[in-house]
C-alpha cells in the first residue's frame, strides 16, 4: 500500500480545507470514510472467496485420494476373497469326489417347511403392563352392564335404626 506519514496527511487535510471549505469538509470526509469502508469490505470479501475456493480445491483433491484408496482396498479384498473361494472350491471338490450324490443323503438338508405364525391374542394382551391398562381404561375383568352400575352406585342408607 501507499505509505502516508503524519506530515503527508496534515498537508492533504490543509489543502482539502482550502479547496473544499470549512462548511463542506465534514460531509466530504464522512463520504470518503464510507467509500473507504466499502472498499475494505469488498477487499475482505474477495479474500474470503479466494480462500474458500482454495479450500474447496483441497477438499476435492482429498476426496479423490480417499476414493482411490477405497477403490484399491475394495479390489484387494475382492481378489483375496476370490482366491480363497477358489481354493475352498478345489478342496471341497477333492474331499467330496469319492462320495455318491444320492438325493437322500444325510448331508443335504431338506428344504424348510412353511409354518404360519401363531396369532394368540391372549399372549398379546398379557404383554401390555397392568399399569398401562389401568391408566388407559383397558378392562381386565368382564362385567355386565348391571354389575358395573351396581358397582358405582352409592350405597343405600336405611331409615330404620338398628337395635
Amino acid at each position: 500500500m501507499i505509505d502516508f506519514g503524519f506530515d503527508k496527511l496534515a498537508l492533504i487535510g490543509a489543502v482539502a480545507l482550502i479547496v473544499i471549505g470549512p462548511e463542506r469538509l465534514p460531509k466530504v470526509a464522512r463520504t470518503v470514510g464510507h467509500l473507504l469502508g466499502k472498499a475494505q469490505r469488498y477487499v475482505a470479501d474477495v479474500k474470503a472467496e479466494v480462500n474458500r475456493s482454495i479450500e474447496l480445491e483441497e477438499l476435492k483433491k482429498m476426496k479423490t485420494e480417499f476414493e482411490d484408496a477405497a477403490r484399491n482396498v475394495e479390489q484387494t479384498v475382492s481378489q483375496e476373497v476370490h482366491a480363497v473361494s477358489s481354493d475352498f472350491d478345489k478342496a471341497w471338490s477333492e474331499a467330496t469326489a469319492g462320495l455318491s450324490s444320492s438325493s437322500g443323503s444325510p448331508w443335504e438338508p431338506s428344504p424348510p417347511v412353511y409354518k404360519p405364525p401363531r396369532k394368540n391374542w391372549r399372549i398379546k394382551r398379557s404383554a401390555v403392563p397392568q399399569w398401562y391398562r389401568q391408566r388407559h381404561g383397558v378392562r381386565s375383568r368382564v362385567q355386565s352392564g348391571a354389575a358395573r352400575v351396581a358397582r358405582f352406585r352409592p350405597p343405600r342408607v336405611s331409615s330404620k335404626a338398628g337395635p
